[in-house]
């Protein structure tokens, strides 16, 4: 996700440029990419239980399938879009997905709980590598009139890969073609890989390098070390009955996130390019907006990936069956999105009402619990929540770009990006701990243990939403 500028390229003498001859087939290079990318951060939430009793390993593994992939998002995504300016985005496409592909095959044939989680982070990095340049290259193939037509394909697109993904993935998991089981689902991204490879070699404009931008290399691994430091313990912590080693990491990520402030500040004032500019962090819309973010993306995904455990462990869905009882609170979002285009002159007042909306989605499916409960009982409250989820993202990046100023724009949208990743990965790792903690007796109650957390990360969303500006700025371009 990245805010773009939409100023049409200049052609020699000041005239406007013609536009790239395949930009559309470029789209759809670029589209297949981000499907890819995708669908991998959803199916192992259907899949991990299937994972684990074939590889081995503790609860925490399944955790660890979407931590890891994410967490290597998050690492990537801090310098992914400046290595496309320094060695060309073009180039660094064509880098991340052949290693998107490459990291798929070598989860397809892990063989251990170690192996196919390290494979997931191959996965998570390269994709960070990928995902990037394709909205850079955007901006310079299409003129503006059509620029807006391009983003719009984008709505669409993303809606079915958040209702297909876990379909596809309990589908490949239950069909277990050619023996393989849950391997196909990383199996099917070498074909698609492969084709997306080709028709990027053959359709993505070349790019020219920047001579100027400069890598923040240490401030990356600064960021990255810190998420690590809190992740890691939030996982482990349970299994090893919480020793002391897991709050001395814990206290250890805020000491690598203030160096981590220290160190950009000082990389500012030297004339260096920081990843994060430090005058964000003087404004209260844009510290609201990290609040907001990080609450917001932790409850969301962590509920996915509960739900998901809860009707395959507790109420012993198929994963098909799992996948497909997911579609409302998919369905929901989407049409959140769309009411949110209809709403969105009442600016943080949507993003209130939708969080408050999602509350009572997720305090509606809570009560509903129980063994034999069927997926059309769960359909009215997993509705409702992916409403009120839709509500809440909508106008999000918009809403909380409208606090900075122009120059920081760029800078602001990368660092809510990475904090979208980062608060996944803590949603999977706290509230994945909280249900496996409770798991010892009945699944339902560990479930709804679990969902009264998220209803009150949700009401903080709720509270934090008040720091936000009132309204989104007009001229912010569109976050994806």
């Amino acid at each position: 996700m990245t805010t773009l500028d939409t100023h049409p390229a200049q052609a020699p003498g000041g005239a406007e440029a013609a536009p790239y001859r395949w930009r559309w087939p470029a789209l759809f290079v670029i589209l297949a990419g981000s499907v890819m990318e995708l669908l991998d951060a959803t199916v192992t939430s259907i899949a991990g239980p299937t994972m684990q009793a074939d590889l081995g390993g503790g609860s925490s593994m399944i955790q660890w399938l979407g931590v890891a992939y994410t967490l290597a998002m998050t690492a990537g995504l801090l310098t992914g879009g400046r290595l496309g300016d320094i060695v060309g985005r073009k180039r660094m496409f064509l880098i991340g997905a052949t290693g998107f592909v490459v990291g798929s095959l070598l989860c397809a044939v892990a063989v251990s709980p170690e192996t196919v989680i390290a494979a997931r982070v191959v996965q998570g990095l390269f994709g960070a590598a990928m995902v990037p340049q394709g909205l850079g290259m955007m901006k310079e193939m299409f003129p503006p009139k059509e620029l807006q037509s391009a983003f719009a394909a984008f709505g669409p697109i993303m809606g079915l890969s958040a209702i297909g993904g876990p379909i596809l993935a309990g589908w490949l998991v239950d069909a277990d073609f050619f023996g393989t089981g849950w391997r196909m689902i990383f199996l099917i991204n070498l074909p698609i890989g492969l084709v997306t490879v080709l028709a990027a070699m053959r359709f993505l404009p070349a790019t020219g390098r920047s001579r100027t931008v400069r890598l923040d290399l240490p401030g990356a691994l600064l960021a990255s070390l810190g998420s690590l430091l809190i992740v890691f313990p939030l996982v482990q912590g349970r299994e090893h009955g919480w020793p002391v080693w897991t709050f001395a990491m814990m206290a250890a990520s805020v000491a690598v996130f203030a160096f981590f402030g220290w160190y950009e500040s000082r990389r500012s004032r030297r004339g260096g390019d920081p990843l994060i500019a430090p005058s964000l962090f003087r404004k209260r819309a844009f510290i609201g907006g990290m609040f907001v973010g990080t609450i917001y993306f932790s409850a969301f995904t962590g509920f996915g990936l509960v739900f998901n455990l809860y009707t395959q462990l507790g109420l012993g869905y198929t994963p098909l069956k799992a996948g497909l009882a997911g579609v409302p609170l998919s369905a929901g979002m989407i049409v959140g999105m769309g009411v949110m285009q209809a709403v969105k002159r009442h600016g943080r007042k949507v993003l209130l009402a939708g969080a408050v909306i999602m509350t009572a989605g997720v305090v509606a499916l809570l009560l509903l619990l129980g063994p034999g409960t069927g997926p059309w009982q769960l359909a009215p409250a997993l509705l409702v929540t992916g409403l009120g989820s839709g509500l809440v993202m909508g106008p999000y990046f918009q809403i909380a770009l409208s606090g900075v100023d122009p120059h920081e724009t760029g800078s602001a949208s990368g660092t809510l990006t990475a904090l979208q990743q980062l608060g996944a990965a803590l949603g999977v790792a706290l509230l994945g701990t909280v249900f496996f903690g409770a798991l010892g007796g009945d699944p339902t109650v560990a479930a709804q243990h679990t969902f009264w957390v998220v209803a009150g990360m949700v009401a903080l969303t709720f509270l934090a939403g008040f720091l936000l500006p009132r309204y989104a700025r007009e001229d912010t371009e569109p976050v994806h």
